[in-house]
């Protein structure tokens, strides 16, 4: 008789009961992930109703493919460009929130007499929110366009990259047993040279190989090479000393700058599933009743720390942040729980062995009462805000909403410190990668050579060219690349300005001469490297044009990578205006144009070009949704333009400046073209265009409407809306989308 393997068995008594659970959760409408813990308990072999598991190991093995394809997915929604777009309120929030409650965790700990690793994982534990329990919670309770939600969106997004570096620290502490200094720096510096060195890379050839591939890109191809791609990632993450979980987060960020993210995310989310189920029953056949009630008393004490602690000090994050205090207390009150990560991070403990026993099972306790507790956290946040605002004298409730106006309507810093702080930017993320680089070759890639190559000499210079070949895009970037080119504009119309502006260029040029000679003392004697580094400083000044225009095609591919899904989502709505053969643009009013300080009536765009400016964006926190006939434009102003290719081409030449400067249009992500088809329940229906609010509410303007096949092009402000019209808006993104979502 054949004997089925202890896997097989495993896995089918794992899922029967997780599904059964999960119908049971789900009846309760309770997240499901409670349900896969309670499975995990039921299984193990610390339950003894139920048939158990009887090859744990291998069940280990399957979690631990669950936490990649957990990690991998959180990278898929996580975005690099969201984390560009999360403001400061939101960044303030999210370090002062994740900073105190690493203190107040690792305090508590020695409160309790627990060891210094328990200590500090449990730090980590309690310092991460809940993606997937505060979304639920949203999606559930119709939450998700208020503004206290956007903050709480932008707190998440920072504490998954907090997540990801924290992973890394308490690695590299769980195997020195110590806190050094060096070490840990060490740790940073390497993990961002590595973060760096792989989004660059990963942005540079993947939305190109898949661009081509994609017309042999099924579902089966796709699903099998972007997991292969996962994994691979995961590979190079643990030979470079990181956790594997990284490099999936890293290659799901990745893909999600792709045009295929939501696709891959569509096909990899039953996997996720499956693999997610196994890794969280995992997590509860971890759990000892028996711990729990040693413990109960410690688990009473972190559960309310943890709610007290993250709402407080999301709330105070908050308000340090100018956030006003009902919207504060809204994002506090929202985010009072741990999950998935806290679950990943107590099981690195668990992996590396530096942990006791019993915080596993206290973490997973701590996240299921605080799962349960954030919807009602999330209902009294009003009642709490009400009782609040009687409670604090008037002259508090005063000076709070001062500082909040104040903190709000701050104007942007001056050109020439946003100069500055773009100059510094570049300095230390292009030395930081050149560095590195150099490093890597020296310390890896000069071994790797000496394995084919046998003369000393040849192994030297075979690597010296190669790592010269990595990282001469960054040195040309370090010395040349244009650094906010509007400000530095504006400085240079400035002639007092320009010996500054200079300099900094110089200091730039010099600092790259320090690495060429550093990237040739590595390889080569003192001589010899002088020498070679002279050539090489003279070889750019001679080829200079040609090394610039090879640089700004290596540069124009990688934006064109970054931005390429936001172009095809672009393009995708515009096909569906055709014949309008119109498109949005940002052009930047330059300095010097003969038109400067007029009115937009004096000049008579619409009339004269028969485009529309549905936006004015003055500096970075002045904002003119539709400006009106008597706006006045002025240098430096970032116009959105919408219109044909011809008519934009005409207005570019009309505002060039005398000395025929030529002016570059580039897509926007910020203002979008977007349509709304009106059926019998909209709330528009009989109301004008001036009587909706469209124009408030969007921050833009209606340039089309589609009625009965026939289109209208720049409705007047009196026209109707009817049942079945297709209305086009041009506007800011994210409010057209709340827009949208409300009707």
């Amino acid at each position: 008789m054949n004997h089925l393997p202890h896997l097989i068995q495993d896995l089918a008594l794992i899922l029967i009961v997780a599904g059964i659970t999960t119908l049971l959760f789900k009846r309760l409408k309770q997240p499901v992930v409670l349900g896969y813990i309670l499975a995990g308990l039921l299984v193990s072999p610390n339950f003894k109703l139920f048939p158990t598991v009887t090859d744990i190991e291998n069940v280990r093995a399957w979690a631990d493919i669950g936490v990649i394809f957990l990690l991998f997915t959180l990278g898929l929604e996580f975005s690099f460009k969201k984390l560009m777009h999360v403001g400061g309120t939101s960044s303030i929030t999210a370090l002062i929130e994740v900073s105190a409650m690493l203190g107040i965790g690792f305090t508590l700990g020695k409160l309790l007499g627990w060891p210094l690793m328990d200590c500090i994982f449990l730090g980590g534990i309690m310092s991460i929110a809940s993606t997937t329990i505060i979304l639920r919670s949203f999606d559930e309770m119709g939450l998700k366009g208020r503004k206290f939600a956007e903050l709480v969106f932008g707190v998440l997004i920072i504490e998954d990259l907090v997540a990801v570096v924290l992973m890394v620290l308490l690695s590299t502490i769980a195997v020195s047993r110590e806190f050094a200094g060096t070490q840990m720096l060490t740790s940073i510096l390497t993990l961002a040279f590595f973060l760096i060195l792989w989004f660059i890379a990963g942005i540079f050839f993947i939305p190109s190989f898949l661009s081509r591939a994609q017309k042999h890109l099924n579902n089966e191809t796709l699903l099998v090479l972007s997991i292969g791609m996962c994994l691979g990632m995961v590979m190079l993450s643990s030979q470079a000393g990181f956790s594997p979980a990284l490099g999936a987060f890293v290659m799901g960020s990745i893909l999600a700058e792709t045009t295929q993210a939501e696709r891959i995310e569509h096909i990899v989310q039953p996997v996720k599933d499956l693999f997610g189920a196994v890794f969280f029953v995992s997590v509860g056949m971890l759990i000892d009743p028996k711990v729990l009630i040693d413990y109960s008393g410690p688990i009473l004490i972190i559960t309310l720390t943890l709610i007290v602690g993250k709402v407080l000090h999301v709330i105070a994050g908050a308000l340090i942040a100018g956030q006003p205090l009902k919207r504060a207390i809204h994002a506090g009150m929202s985010m009072g729980q741990i999950g998935e990560f806290s679950f990943i991070i107590a099981t690195l403990g668990v992996t590396l062995g530096v942990t006791s026993s019993f915080l596993y099972p206290i973490a997973v306790a701590v996240s299921a009462v605080t799962t349960f507790s954030t919807p009602y956290l999330i209902k009294l946040a009003g009642p709490t805000y009400e009782v609040v605002d009687k409670l604090l004298p008037v002259k508090w409730r005063k000076a709070l909403d001062r500082y909040s106006t104040g903190a709000q309507s701050i104007t942007t810093a001056s050109d020439w410190r946003k100069v500055i702080q773009a100059t510094l930017v570049i300095i230390i993320v292009f030395s930081l990668v050149i560095i590195g680089i150099i490093f890597l070759f020296v310390n890896y890639v000069l071994w790797w050579v000496a394995d084919y190559v046998k003369s000393d000499v040849w192994v030297h210079i075979i690597t010296a060219i190669l790592c010269l070949a990595a990282m001469s895009p960054f040195l040309w970037a370090l010395v040349l690349r244009k650094v906010a080119p509007e400000s530095t504009a504006l400085l240079w119309s400035n002639r007092r300005y320009r010996a500054p502006l200079l300099f900094l260029r110089l200091v730039r040029a010099g600092i790259s001469i320090v690495y060429i000679s550093l990237f040739m003392l590595s390889f080569f004697p003192v001589i010899v490297a002088i020498t070679g580094a002279i050539v090489l400083v003279s070889f750019a000044a001679i080829f200079s044009k040609r090394i610039h225009r090879f640089y700004i095609r290596l540069e124009n591919r990688f934006m064109f990578n970054f931005y390429h899904r936001e172009l095809q989502e672009a393009k995708a709505s515009l096909r569906e205006l055709a014949p309008w053969d119109a498109h949005i643009a940002r052009i930047t009013f330059p300095a010097g144009a003969v038109c400067t300080g007029n009115t937009l009536e004096e000049m008579q765009i619409r009339e004269r070009f028969g485009v529309n400016i549905a936006m004015i964006k003055r500096g970075e926190l002045h904002t003119i949704p539709a400006p009106g006939r008597y706006e006045r434009l002025y240098p430096g102003d970032k116009l959105f333009v919408i219109g044909t290719d011809e008519q934009l081409e005409a207005f570019k030449k009309y505002i060039e400046p005398e000395n025929g400067q030529s002016l570059v249009a580039q897509e926007t992500r910020e203002v979008v073209l977007k349509k709304l088809v009106l059926n019998e329940s909209s709330v528009l229906l009989g109301q004008t265009i001036r009587n909706s609010g469209i124009r408030e509410k969007t921050n833009g303007l209606i340039v089309g409407i589609e009625r009965d096949g026939k289109r209208i092009l720049n409705p007047e402000s009196n026209t109707m809306f009817e049942d079945g019209d297709k209305v086009w808006i041009v506007g800011d993104s994210q409010l057209i989308n709340e827009l949208i979502g409300t009707k």
